[in-house]
């Protein structure tokens, strides 16, 4: 099963709105969603800090930042299941 990241932060009422897209449409495919909190590390930080939230596989170069609505997940999502 594939993991996909969702990088964000606590306190980030963004991201939570963004793992409220994501739960449903994660239930419905082979994926995992993992919280990877950018806080934990500088390099996130400065790679993600005014941009989250942002989707991503570790596999693929491509991610999906915010703002995503529910068919733009879903679109990002199934490419890489796919694949």
């Amino acid at each position: 099963m594939k993991t996909v990241y969702l990088y964000s932060t606590p306190g980030c009422h963004l991201c939570d709105i963004a793992w409220d897209i994501l739960a449903p449409l994660i239930s419905h495919l082979p994926l995992r969603l993992e919280e990877v909190d950018i806080a934990d590390s500088d390099e996130l930080i400065e790679q993600y800090g005014v941009k989250i939230p942002v989707l991503k596989f570790n596999d693929y170069a491509d991610e999906l930042g915010w703002p995503f609505d529910s068919a733009q997940a879903a679109l990002f999502l199934q490419k890489h299941v796919n694949n």
